[in-house]
């Protein structure tokens, strides 16, 4: 029996899931489980990098995990957990820490501009480090990325080739998965920049637990242009050529299909037709979402975590090995 190559991804729990994050990477998570062996967490030690209140925190966790589950994301198909609970991130973390240069993470696009933000930290400035310690420690063979992780996944594997040429061969070496078709959404107030979860304006995204009524106000407020023809034009139309992206994504017919079908119509048919597809796309998640208990997801996550720490402790037992620490 062949064996599946496997899958690693992570989601932070910093609330505001939005529809750029569920079509350019979260609704990709659930297909990959028909192919793929999948390890996911949330990645909660990474969301702590910069100012946050606990309590709201503890819900934030909650909520991001009841959201991959309400998509689609099966505890028995897939490795799925809290990453503070399975301690050997933090680790594995620190070991390949003391391999990594300062000059490598002086140069992380990722921690310059949060750090303008949030101020700098320790974690902040580490948090490349952490992020390759959650790729290599079960031996992924594909990370999902997108065009802001790609140095990050760089990064891993030039710790992961550091790791094998002074210890021995411990890690794969993962490679990048990029879908063949994969929505990059852009933000609704500015199309030319990508939605954020770390953006203040609520209006710029469309997240996935909205009501119907708010995702139907947020799309018809969407930034576009005075030329009321609908055509795709990432330059001269981006607030319209990101609208058909969505659609597109939503309903799976091309950009040219659809501009073609809603080109004369005028922007308020168009615009609705989004958000009808947006709010049906939704739906489900959103039923699904309500019907989850929070102690019992509680629980699935508990267990996931369980399970996630026999499998890494497996794989960091070599680590030790390897650097000269004994096995306990």
């Amino acid at each position: 029996m062949e064996t599946r190559k496997k899958v690693f991804s992570g989601l932070q729990p910093t609330g505001n899931i939005h529809i750029g994050n569920y079509l350019g990477a979260l609704k990709n998570w659930v297909n990959f489980q028909d192919s793929y062996e999948t390890v996911y967490c949330v990645v909660d030690l990474h969301a702590i990098t910069v100012p946050y209140d606990p309590a709201e925190f503890k819900k934030d966790r909650i909520a991001a995990a009841k959201v991959l589950l309400a998509m689609g994301i099966d505890p028995q198909r897939s490795m799925f957990y809290f990453q503070s609970q399975v301690p050997q991130h933090a680790e594995l973390s620190w070991i390949l820490g003391t391999m990594t240069p300062t000059g490598v993470l002086n140069r992380m696009t990722q921690f310059k501009e949060k750090a303008d933000k949030a101020g700098s930290n320790l974690g902040l400035y580490s948090y490349p480090v952490l992020m390759a310690a959650d790729i290599l420690l079960y031996n992924a063979d594909l990370v999902p990325v997108g065009d802001d992780q790609r140095q990050h996944l760089e990064m891993a594997r030039d710790l992961a080739e550091r790791f094998n040429n002074r210890f021995g061969e411990v890690f794969h070496i993962p490679e990048a998965y990029i879908p063949e078709v994969s929505a990059r959404i852009m933000s609704l107030s500015d199309p030319t920049a990508k939605m954020s979860k770390s953006d203040p304006n609520l209006k710029s995204m469309v997240l996935v637990l909205d009501p119907p009524d708010v995702i139907n106000k947020k799309i018809k407020s969407a930034v576009t242009d005075s030329d009321p023809v609908v055509r795709y034009d990432r330059t001269v139309k981006p607030g319209i050529s990101n609208l058909l992206d969505i659609l597109s994504a939503c309903t799976g017919s091309s950009t040219d299909v659809l501009a073609g079908e809603y080109a004369t119509g005028g922007y308020g048919a168009f615009k609705q037709a989004v958000a009808d597809a947006v709010i049906e796309e939704f739906a489900p998640i959103r039923l699904a979402y309500d019907r989850l208990d929070d102690a019992e997801v509680a629980r699935i996550m508990h267990k996931g975590a369980l399970d996630a720490r026999t499998a890494a402790e497996g794989y960091q037992v070599k680590v030790r090995e390897a650097i000269g620490l004994e096995r306990i």
